[in-house]
């Protein structure tokens, strides 16, 4: 057992968030995440499996990122997060991933024989943690690193999450708060991590905790993008999460089904104004091609319920707004389709370069969103929401249109259809576009000389 003796460390100094925001996630960030696959059983050899994929396939697409998702410091795995969970734990009550799911981390390597690996691939390596300590640290008393004090007088226990049990949060007042983070960031330093999704973070919003990782991060030595979940994240909050976060969830967990996808028109249509260099509300994870391969019996594994006109809805939603990009499925069997869909250059173009997304029309089932394009132009994405199985709202197929006046564009307009990757000619005054139910069609408006 370490010593307990150690003065207080001192407390680190966040950098300057415009200092930050011209460094880190200048734009949208992008990759993969465990969760939707392998929920909380995710095993080094998925991880090195996905990566291979995405350093053959993916990374000159612009997706950079492999996520761990959580429980990985956990041998069992279920129920989920049990209060009596048997962690992976050192000396100073810090988690460590466990060597049943990742033997690269056997004899106290931790996670950086993973990362090593990930970054030889030439991508970076991401890990998920929850908010607080865990309550096997503070039943332990264990000490906390650079500090006279212990897990349990740092933990507040009126402060936990409503759905894992395996922590507590920490009282943020207390002298050793600022510590207690700090001494978890720099050993994720030293493994080589590059990206946290911190976890019971902001549902409710937690500032000073945010506060405090955001510290830790910026002392630690070692750029790290601080992704913050689950949503939905309150707006009223957001200049504070554009000072100390990179990413924020804006919704709860994002699954494949329809009322969900069409409940994120609202939600990003709320984060309007808000989306920038280093600071990115998150729509979350891709729920694509082939997920909940390790998940409860009663949901089976499943290629994704999104019908092809939902997914070209999805992928047009979030690249008009802006949402980092975390794919979900298994990337090794990753079909042509979701392949195609998700590495469509134009479509990530926009999302890398366009600005000042808006939705401009709703209209019953009839929405639209405008961006600006780096070259002038005005992108424009038109959706059609209705009903599925109803002849008299025009059931497969719609018209929607608009007005380009209230986009401001007024003569000939070139069109460019986006997906289909096919120059449509001229047209003024009225653009309208044939969609299907749950569809969606986007364009690049330029205007002609």
């Amino acid at each position: 057992m370490p010593s307990t003796s150690s003065p207080r460390a001192t407390q680190p100094t966040a950098s300057p968030a415009a200092e930050r925001t011209s460094t880190l996630a200048a734009t949208p960030p992008m990759g993969w995440n465990s969760f939707d696959c392998y929920d909380l059983m995710v095993t080094e050899e998925d991880v090195i499996g996905n990566a291979e994929y995405m350093a053959r396939h993916l990374k000159k697409h612009g997706y950079e990122y492999i996520v761990v998702d959580m429980a990985w410091y956990d041998p069992l795995s279920a129920p989920w997060g049990r209060s009596n969970a048997p962690y992976e734990i050192d000396a100073y009550g810090r988690l460590l991933p466990c060597p049943v799911k990742f033997p690269s981390a056997a004899g106290g390597a931790g996670f950086k024989p993973l990362a090593d690996r990930i970054h030889a691939l030439g991508l970076k390596f991401g890990i998920h943690i929850m908010r607080g300590i865990s309550r096997q640290a503070v039943n332990a008393r264990l000490p906390i690193l650079g500090t006279s004090y212990n897990a349990a007088d740092v933990a507040n226990k009126a402060n936990t999450c409503v759905w894992w049990e395996g922590s507590w949060g920490v009282d943020p007042s207390h002298p050793a708060a600022a510590a207690w983070y700090a001494s978890n960031v720099r050993l994720f330093a030293e493994w080589g991590v590059d990206f946290i999704k911190a976890d019971d973070m902001s549902c409710p919003y937690w500032p000073k905790e945010v506060e405090l990782l955001r510290q830790a991060i910026d002392g630690c030595g070692r750029e790290m993008v601080l992704s913050l979940s689950p949503g939905e994240a309150p707006v009223a909050e957001a200049a504070h999460l554009k000072k100390h976060a990179n990413m924020w969830r804006i919704s709860g967990d994002f699954w494949d089904n329809w009322p969900q996808l069409y409940k994120m028109f609202d939600l990003l249509h709320a984060w309007e104004g808000h989306s920038g260099p280093g600071h990115w509300p998150d729509a979350d994870m891709l729920p694509l091609g082939y997920i909940r391969i390790r998940r409860s019996p009663a949901l089976p594994p499943h290629h994704t319920h999104f019908t092809p006109d939902e997914q070209r809805t999805l992928m047009t939603l979030w690249c008009i707004a802006r949402s980092p990009l975390m794919f979900g499925g298994d990337m090794r069997v990753l079909d042509p389709g979701t392949f195609a869909l998700i590495t469509h250059p134009e479509v990530l173009h926009m999302l890398r370069t366009s600005s000042r997304a808006r939705q401009v029309m709703r209209e019953g089932y009839r929405i639209a969103w405008t961006a600006r394009a780096e070259n002038g132009g005005t992108y424009l994405a038109l959706f059609n929401t209705s009903p599925q199985g109803t002849p008299e709202l025009g059931i497969e197929e719609t018209h929607v249109g608009i007005a380009l006046a209230s986009i401001d564009l007024t003569g000939n307009v070139q069109v460019r259809d986006v997906w289909a990757r096919a120059d449509l000619g001229t047209t003024s005054g009225f653009l309208n576009a044939h969609i299907p139910a749950h569809g969606a069609r986007l364009f690049l408006l330029t205007p002609t000389a």
